[in-house]
């Protein structure tokens, strides 16, 4: 039985990673999240534990690492880095406030949830860690001008923790997709064939996982078939 972590897991590619690991197997598996209601709703449909916590806060991570720890009593086996928030605003309107906002949702909540608890995984020489980073994290997209930045620190981040683990046993992976069909997009004139589905890129995570633990895939960039948005 797998031990299991799912950042942002209440809305979004969250909730479909969530349900392709209830339906892969008995795992155990933990999903973190803001949103008490929804978070709630998809535990109770994924038997997976709800954790609420506000991944910005160093205080809470702290304290969610704790009782992630107890529950556990070994480290996880994957932590899937999915908490993000997408903004559009050109940089013109982009304030210090917003462009922060999305430094901390996209970023420094990845940053306070890893630094927690790999160390664990280091020690057990075992475990998978994914970064949910974005074609925005190796593009420039006009109008997103902080989310983008905040994308591409995701990616150095993902890339020099890998460099760092490279001997330790823990894999590290970066996913990157485009336009997928997720809530960010509501009220969007686009038909929907024109975007991923959030079930394959939850797809995508299962089966770089489950490559022998001999094997990587360090980035991953997954597109709608015609191209970007």
């Amino acid at each position: 039985m797998a031990k299991i972590i799912i950042t942002g897991a209440s809305s979004g590619i969250g909730v479909s990673l969530a349900e392709a690991f209830f339906n892969d197997g008995s795992h155990e598996i933990i999903l973190i999240g803001r949103s008490e209601v929804r978070l709630n709703s998809v535990a109770n449909s994924t038997d997976s534990y709800p954790l609420i916590c506000d991944l910005t806060d160093a205080h809470q991570v702290a304290s969610a690492a704790k009782l992630i720890t107890e529950r556990f009593q070994s480290p996880p086996d994957v932590l899937i880095n999915n908490a993000g928030h997408f903004v559009t605003k050109p940089f013109m309107t982009t304030t210090a406030d917003v462009f922060r906002e999305q430094f901390d949702s996209n970023l420094m909540s990845s940053f306070l949830i890893t630094k927690e608890l790999v160390p664990s995984m280091i020690r057990a020489k075992s475990g998978h860690v994914f970064f949910m980073g974005s074609v925005a994290s190796i593009k420039g997209y006009p109008g997103a001008t902080a989310y983008t930045a905040a994308k591409h620190g995701l990616i150095g981040f993902a890339r020099s923790l890998r460099s760092e683990t490279l001997n330790s046993g823990v894999r590290v992976t970066t996913i990157l997709p485009g336009a997928t069909l997720t809530p960010s997009w509501d009220g969007t004139t686009l038909p929907e064939e024109r975007f991923m589905p959030p079930e394959d890129i939850a797809q995508s995570v299962i089966d770089c996982w489950k490559l022998s633990t001999r094997t990587v895939v360090e980035e991953l960039l997954i597109r709608p078939v015609k191209g970007d948005l």
